[in-house]
């Protein structure tokens, strides 16, 4: 098969590897469309990050470089005695694997499992002709639902997770503080929401994507705004904060836009040390939580009911483009920030 292999920072190269066999309890997936996020580009400028370069290849049993590729759906193609009922059908990948044993798998927190790894990451993905994966971590895509539709499964699921984990009420007021790629999830996400939904972000474009997706209105900042920029974007302060960039000065930013009860829900990742006043925090009573990737049992089929329902193609997806053109027309462009929008990788073609 033709993959996507990670060899060192700047270096993927599509290349032939040995067609993966299942394990079990693991089906193959022919790959329809693979879906690119900053992850993927971060590991390809800075890496290697979260993915080794030493990856054991399902098939082949032999160590190399790692696929890449966490956000893909396809047809089933084979499969292991135990889930042969799946060949043929049409899948999603949640990616994230859980053991399903630990503490945290009892507790239905699959994405916090003890043993948790993603395929793309931690071992090859789907940025491949064919990638092999626990038939657990995948969900069945409804006869409605197109496959470049549900090629959004992933992401959009951790938007779903990240609104569930911030206990939104009917009518409260909503900030997203970030429009960027997490954040248009986390809008899209917000569907049926029935109170005002203000989108905050430094790019007009991505602005006009979140009215698209749902919010009811939209802010433009300065990149350097600070807290007492942003406060008067809502006087009284919203029920809810999500905070989607992960930028310097963000979190303190969604503090300032929290109302007194509300909450900030912490989205975004930054590794640079911050420093946040908290006395405020305290004395207004504001909950902070976060969130991480997705339950797959839960999240991804919700995902693919409001994909099956909405069109966000259209809004969000930039372009699709063959395996063959991935670096060229995929990682290097948005790296650059040549590219706003998601790219699906098609590698049929």
């Amino acid at each position: 098969m033709r993959a996507g292999v990670l060899h060192e920072p700047g270096d993927l190269r599509v290349e032939d590897r040995p067609d993966p066999r299942p394990g079990p309890g693991e089906i193959v997936i022919e790959v329809a469309y693979n879906g690119l996020c900053g992850t993927d580009v971060t590991e390809y400028t800075k890496g290697p990050m979260m993915v080794p370069l030493h990856t054991r290849h399902p098939g082949s049993g032999h160590l190399g470089p790692t696929v890449l590729g966490h956000e893909f759906v396809g047809t089933v193609l084979d499969a292991a005695p135990d889930v042969r009922h799946l060949v043929g059908r049409r899948v999603a990948c949640g990616a994230g694997v859980s053991c399903g044993e630990c503490a945290w798998c009892r507790r239905g927190r699959t994405n916090l499992c003890a043993r948790y790894y993603t395929l793309g990451l931690s071992a090859d993905g789907g940025l491949a002709t064919y990638v092999a994966a626990p038939a657990a971590c995948c969900v069945e895509i409804p006869d409605d639902c197109t496959l470049d539709s549900a090629a959004l499964a992933q992401p959009l699921a951790v938007g779903v997770h990240a609104v569930r984990r911030s206990g939104v009420r009917p009518g409260d007021s909503v900030v997203l503080l970030g429009a960027g790629a997490i954040g248009s999830f986390v809008c899209a996400g917000l569907e049926g929401h029935d109170g005002p939904v203000l989108a905050v972000d430094v790019d007009a474009g991505r602005l006009e994507v979140a009215r698209v997706l749902g919010a009811t209105d939209t802010a433009l900042v300065s990149p350097a705004a600070g807290p007492d920029d942003v406060r008067d974007l809502v006087p009284d302060g919203a029920d809810v904060v999500f905070e989607t960039s992960g930028v310097p000065g963000a979190v303190e930013r969604a503090f300032a836009l929290t109302a007194r009860g509300g909450t900030v829900l912490l989205v975004g990742l930054n590794s640079a040390p911050t420093t946040l006043t908290l006395a405020p925090v305290v004395l207004r009573e504001v909950d902070v939580r976060t969130t991480v990737a997705h339950v797959c049992g839960d999240d991804l089929p919700a995902a693919l009911d409001i994909l099956t329902r909405r069109d966000l193609g259209a809004p969000l997806v930039d372009r699709v483009v063959r395996l063959e053109d991935v670096v060229a027309e995929g990682l290097r462009p948005l790296a650059d920030g040549a590219l706003t929008g998601k790219v699906l990788v098609d590698p049929r073609g």
